[in-house]
Order: structure tokens, then sequence, then C-alpha cells
């Protein structure tokens, strides 16, 4: 029985970074491998593209994504640590919070996107197999044993879910493989009438926004996640372009391999607006056991690894709470919002929004930390990074209380320009009249936050400061009511 992982975010000793680029890959492909992702390849059928212009949009922005993504796979290489703790180099040991609730809300949301989309499957498929009533009370039966599934594989931790990705990696391939198979006779390559039409009016705003909410999003979900894995990887005995190499290599393949499959069964099945729905309609009955174990195995490994990154993320805004308990509270809030989805929210509306408004928010965040990690060319201090983790004061990355007010400054515009930008089925920003009608969101937000910072850091581009002390260990509380602590106070 494997044992329970007992790190959080604090650094992860040499001798215990026993994974490499090789792991990288396999975890990157096999946790992808699964409806929540595949029903984004679904997404520029539902905005009325054909075939070709789907899968451009679709190809065109996972590319782009993955290469502006990648490197970020180099900062926990270099720290030890997550990319959300790691980003206290730039934003403070308390500052780093914006990567931590950035991280927290990009996989809250992809994990109860993962056990949504997979358990309306699951019960499709068990409605024609065995007859099960398509009531509220099926989908919550069966949204709570993915739910339950999910959390075990998150809590027992990294080497748990690395096996679990090997076994995918294959599985959910040889899946597909069959899928592609099943749906062949029916595919077609024209536009579906029942999208109704492009979705902003005309083509070329439909395919950009396509490729950012079908394409870009997808590698721009793992902005904070990345370092989860390759903190795990020893740069004693693995180089920075092999890392970067794996990343690349696990982003692309990971992501376009289900991606185009959702988008080659959207068409075969005719599912313009119900994707889950059609998928499994049109299923040949032979296909439906491999479909149910597609829907299973994959979701379970999707947010296996979402929830996982989401419980490091409540632990390092909490750094009281213990790894396995924040991750059991990230999953109770994850279902809730799974059942919310289920039954008070249009499925094309809500995902478009959702990746739209966090993908603006998250680039400026990226982009700052990718500046400061060739500012400093990957020399970071571990140690001082975790002076938060520790609940004491001081170190190189103190900046002002913890806080560095120029990168957060900077991100705040970045993410207040995205958000000005962006182009919903239910708001228009002020600044599409700028760029025709075009949701250019994450290139402002990206372009904004990352010029605010190189601006406001210009005359001091180092990461200490004037107010940089030597941190100061944590204190036993001192006199007073049970329990009370005391804050340690920098010299």
């Amino acid at each position: 029985m494997p044992s329970i992982e007992q790190r959080g975010v604090d650094t992860i000793p040499d001798a215990e970074r026993t994974s490499g680029p090789r792991d990288l890959v396999t975890i990157l492909l096999g946790s992808n491998l699964c409806l929540g992702v595949i029903v984004f390849g679904w997404l520029p059928v539902s905005f009325g593209l054909g075939w070709w212009a789907s899968l451009t949009s679709i190809v065109g922005g996972t590319v782009v994504g993955t290469a502006l993504t990648g490197p970020l796979a180099l900062v926990s290489l270099r720290t030890g640590t997550n990319l959300s703790t790691s980003s206290g180099a730039q934003f403070g040991v308390r500052g780093r919070l914006v990567g931590s609730i950035v991280g927290l809300l990009l996989s809250l949301g992809y994990t109860a996107l993962t056990v949504w989309i997979g358990g309306d499957a699951m019960t499709g498929v068990l409605h024609r197999m065995f007859g099960l009533p398509v009531t509220g009370f099926s989908y919550g039966i069966v949204y709570a044993v993915l739910a339950l599934a999910t959390v075990i594989g998150a809590v027992y931790g990294y080497k748990v879910l690395l096996r679990m990705s090997r076994v995918l990696a294959i599985g959910m391939t040889a899946l597909l493989v069959l899928g592609v198979v099943a749906y062949a006779p029916h595919f077609t390559t024209a536009a579906l009438p029942g999208a109704g039409g492009y979705l902003l009016g005309s083509f070329w705003p439909t395919w950009l926004l396509s490729s950012v909410a079908a394409g870009l999003s997808g590698p721009i979900a793992f902005i904070t996640l990345l370092g989860d894995y390759t903190r795990y990887i020893s740069p004693q005995r693995h180089s920075s372009r092999s890392v970067l190499r794996g990343t690349w290599i696990g982003l692309v393949i990971g992501l376009l391999i289900p991606q185009l499959f959702g988008t080659f069964t959207a068409y075969a099945a005719r599912a313009a607006l119900d994707y889950a729905g059609g998928l499994v309609a049109a299923s040949p009955t032979w296909y439906l056991i491999p479909l149910l174990l597609s829907a299973c195995a994959g979701s379970v490994g999707n947010a296996g690894l979402m929830l996982y990154s989401m419980g490091l993320d409540l632990d390092a805004i909490l750094p009281r709470a213990s790894r396995t308990r924040a991750t059991y509270t990230v999953a109770a809030v994850a279902t809730a919002c799974v059942f919310i989805g289920h039954y008070a929210w249009a499925a094309q509306d809500a995902m478009t929004s959702f990746v739209l408004l966090l993908t603006a928010i998250g680039t400026p965040w990226a982009v700052i930390t990718l500046i400061g990690f060739a500012r400093c060319r990957g020399v970071y201090d571990a140690d001082a990074l975790q002076v938060f983790n520790r609940r004491s004061r001081g170190g190189i990355y103190w900046f002002r209380a913890g806080w560095n007010p120029r990168a957060t400054t900077a991100w705040a515009l970045g993410a207040v320009v995205g958000l000005l930008a962006v182009s919903l089925p239910s708001y228009q920003g002020p600044l599409l009249s700028l760029t025709g009608g075009v949701d250019c969101s994450f290139l402002l937000s990206g372009a904004v936050g990352g010029a605010a910072y190189l601006l406001l850091t210009a005359r001091g581009a180092g990461v200490s400061t004037p107010l940089a002390v030597a941190p100061e260990p944590e204190r036993e509380p001192e006199s007073g009511l049970p329990g009370q602590e005391v804050e340690p106070v920098s010299g």
C-alpha cells in the first residue's frame, strides 16, 4: 500500500527529487486524456466553425500557449517548491498569495468541469446500457462516486498520481483509438447547422475566440501546475533544456490528442449544443463500455491532479493546514461546484466565460514570474521563499510587509485591462471597440502586466530590497490567551 505524501509546499530535498523529463511527459499526457479536456475540442464546433477552421484554431492556440507557458516549468526545477510559492521572489513571500489564489481558481474550475462532463457521460452510458433513470439523483450519485475516487488519488499525492498517469497514457490512448473507429462512419467536415452560425457574427472574430477558449486555454491552465511536477526533478541530474523539451512535448501531445478527438467526435455525433449527450447517443453499442471506462478513469486521473494542485495552493494560503486537510477541504468545494454547474449553468457559456476570465487574470502573473526568472537567471534563495510558510518574517523576498507593491500593481493593471478587453457570451468589455470586437484579452493583459512590471522595476532589477533582512524563526507563543500566538518581529 503506497504511503500518503507528507510534503506540502516546503522545499523538496534533492534526494527525494527522483523524477525526470520522461515522467513529466507521462503525467502531462496521461492526465489529459479525459473528457474534461476532450470537451474543449467541442467548443469550436459549438461556435459555428467548420472542421478545418476548428482544427487550425485549436492547433495554433495550443502551440502558441505551450511556447509561452513551458518556461514556467524551469522555475520550480530551480526552487524545489510549487510555482505559487516560487513567485514570492517577484511578489513577496506574502504577495505570492496572488499566484496561490489564481492557481486555486484555475484548478477548482477545471476539477469541477472534469467531474461534471465525465459524470454526465457516465450517466448517459449507464442509461443506455442498464436503463438508469436520468434524474438529478442519478447524476448526484455518479458525481459523488467520481469525486470520492478523485480525492483518494489526490490525498496519496504525487507518486500515486504519476503511477496512475503511466497506466492512463497507454489505456486511454487505446480507448481513443477505438473511439475514432467507432465514430468515423458518421464524420463530416461541414459546420453543423445546429450551432446557429458564427457565434460572434463573422469568421475571424469567432476563429480567434476559439483559438483562445479551446487552444490557448489548455496550456494556460498549467501556469501554476507545472511546478507541482518539476519540483520533483533534480537540476543536478537533469538539464533545463531536457526539462523544457519534456514540458513542450507533454503539453502539445497531451492537449492536442484529446482536444482533436473532441472535435472529431463532435462532428461525427452532430453534437452542436450538447457534447456529452450527443457523444453517448451517437456511440455504437460495442463502444459503450470503452466510453464508460474513458469517462470514469480519465476523469479520475485528470481531476486528481487538479485537486492535488488545489490542496497545495490552499496549503500555501493557510500554512497551518496540512496538505491532506487542505485537499479534503477543496474537494468539498469542487464537488459543490459540480452540482451548481449541472443544475444552474449552460455548458457552453459557463466554459467559455470561465476560461477567458481566468486566462485574462492569470496571464500577467505568469509573465511577471517569467521576467523575474530571466532576471535572476534561475538563481533563487529557496530558504527565503519559505518564510511565510514558517510564519516568520524577513529575508531577501520580504520587500514591504511581505509584499512587492510594484509586482502586485503590475499584475493588477494587467488583470484589469484583460477583464476590460474580454468578450463573453454575457459581457462585452469596453476595450473591444479598440480591437475590432476581437477578444485579445490575454495578449493585452500579459503585455500590460509585463510592461508595467518592467517600468516599475527599471531602476532595481534585482529581487533584493533595502528592507530585506535575515528571516527570524517562529517564536513560541508568549503570555496571553491559551493558543494565542504573538507574531515575531523582525529585527
